[in-house]
């Protein structure tokens, strides 16, 4: 048997619940199996085709994970993972660039509607993103690479309760976040910009947990296919985001 990532019983028991059921159509080939091709694909970063028949043919493989993709379901059950875990006290924010290949190119509406943009570095997308305090992603978000982190940080914080703090890097000094985060009751763990004519002071000693959302997008881009984009479509591109962050929570 070729050697492949397959689900444990922890992460299994914890995904099966939340996968639909009652569905219309022919009886979906062994759930477990086939999803461990699915991340499979993206820890290994081969062709959809290559995956390992020991996971079922490569078509069931990627029609599943593109149906899910286009229903949402992904996301979905990212979601509700992290909706039954602790609502964390502390929250790190940060983004990470990511290169798009030349297959990425070509989804219908533009580059733009599939958050890809030109930078130094070619076409990219950014991934933004919030982990707790054990490092785990607890919500993201893409944008083209050319979209500044201080502009996608409220949509983010939306989508999570207000933290007791929230860690951040010099991009987020902003004084419209500031205000925010202090309607809603969070410290700002921000270092001042150099341009600040007199720095906000920050508790420096808390500041040294941001690492952590340095080591969970080192640990998000050991899934190749995320390292690297080759998704054409935005949508399927969040959805493999969205399977590898809900599998760290276990690894």
């Amino acid at each position: 048997m070729t050697e492949g990532f397959w689900l444990s019983d922890q992460a299994w028991a914890a995904i099966k619940p939340l996968l639909p059921h009652n569905q219309p159509g022919a009886r979906r080939k062994d759930d477990r199996r086939v999803i461990s091709g699915i991340i499979h694909v993206l820890k290994s970063g081969c062709r959809w085709k290559d995956c390992p028949r020991e996971y079922g043919p490569p078509t069931t493989i990627y029609n599943r994970f593109n149906r899910w993709s286009r229903r949402g379901l992904w996301q979905k059950i990212f979601a509700e993972l992290v909706g039954q875990a602790e609502i964390p006290h502390e929250l790190s924010i940060d983004s990470t660039a990511v290169r798009a290949h030349r297959s990425a190119h070509g989804g219908k509406g533009g580059p733009k509607i599939h958050c890809i943009g030109r930078s130094r570095g070619g076409p990219t997308t950014k991934i933004h993103a919030l982990t707790d305090g054990y490092g785990r992603i607890a919500a993201f978000s893409l944008t083209p690479r050319n979209i500044a982190d201080i502009s996608a940080a409220p949509a983010l914080l939306a989508t999570m309760p207000a933290p007791r703090r929230l860690l951040g890097d010099r991009g987020y000094d902003a004084n419209s976040l500031r205000a925010t985060l202090a309607r809603a009751g969070t410290e700002a763990v921000i270092p001042s910009t150099r341009s600040r004519k007199r720095p906000i002071p920050h508790d420096v000693q808390a500041y040294r947990a941001r690492n952590l959302i340095e080591r969970a997008f080192c640990r998000l881009k050991d899934f190749r296919r995320i390292a690297t984009r080759y998704d054409k479509l935005a949508q399927n591109f969040l959805s493999a985001v969205a399977i590898a962050a809900f599998i760290l929570w276990w690894t």
